[in-house]
């Protein structure tokens, strides 16, 4: 989305940094994977077709898009708008207070985080539906995607953007009934079970726990990304 596609957010552990077309390929690559087709629910992508949609991201008013140096993981579900992060791991480096694209861009990338809303703000069903995936296996069970998911709530129910903020109340997860590492993930952050579907061998979990304070990320502005640019190779 426009109003967020030169935001960046930083702490000690990730990045979060908009979808760029330097991130589409590795991207494409992962979405390749059975395995993180299956856990996303997603259909593959063209090469082409995912470069279309970065673009959509970048300019559409219905969509929001940034991108997690160890920080996020995108889903291709569709809903009329989206907030999305991709992940970067910080791996130890040292960020300046106003780090550059050639900063972020040393930094691996490991997955994205995403929020899709369901309906408007005014409708008495309106959800926001909270998804993460950590793609690089080795940067998995680091506690990383608790990090991301914290950084992207804090923002999301905070940041003053339509369509941001949006109530905790309204935010939801559904993840596989046999996932029990999801299920305990989104239980630290105020999530409860509020429903099972048998059908579809998953479980719906609302936030429920107003106690839960979630890490917040340090909001930087990064550089405009320019029409034709290539990209930096992350």
């Amino acid at each position: 989305m426009r109003c967020n596609r030169q935001t960046a957010l930083i702490d000690s552990e990730v990045v979060l940094v908009p979808y760029r077309k330097e991130h589409v390929a590795k991207y494409h690559d992962w979405m390749q994977d059975p395995e993180l087709q299956e856990l996303t629910a997603s259909e593959p992508l063209t090469l082409e077709e995912e470069y279309e949609m970065q673009q959509k991201w970048q300019v559409d008013e219905d969509s929001q898009s940034l991108l997690f140096y160890e920080a996020i993981i995108r889903t291709p579900t569709r809903h009329s708008t989206e907030l999305t992060f991709i992940v970067l791991s910080r791996d130890g480096t040292t960020l300046s207070d106003q780090p550059t694209l050639d900063d972020l861009g040393v930094l691996p990338m490991i997955g994205d985080v995403n929020l899709f809303f369901k309906g408007s703000p005014s409708d008495e069903d309106f959800e926001v539906e909270a998804e993460v995936m950590i793609a690089e296996k080795a940067y998995r069970r680091r506690g990383l995607a608790s990090r991301a998911l914290q950084l992207l709530l804090s923002y999301a129910t905070t940041c003053v953007a339509p369509p941001l903020p949006i109530p905790r109340a309204a935010l939801v997860v559904r993840i596989g009934e046999a996932n029990e590492p999801s299920r305990k993930l989104f239980e630290k952050l105020g999530f409860e079970v509020t429903r099972r579907v048998e059908v579809f061998q998953e479980i719906e979990m609302r936030f429920r726990r107003e106690d839960v304070v979630w890490q917040a990320g340090r909001e930087v502005v990064i550089e405009p990304e320019k029409e034709g640019q290539s990209g930096m190779g992350v």
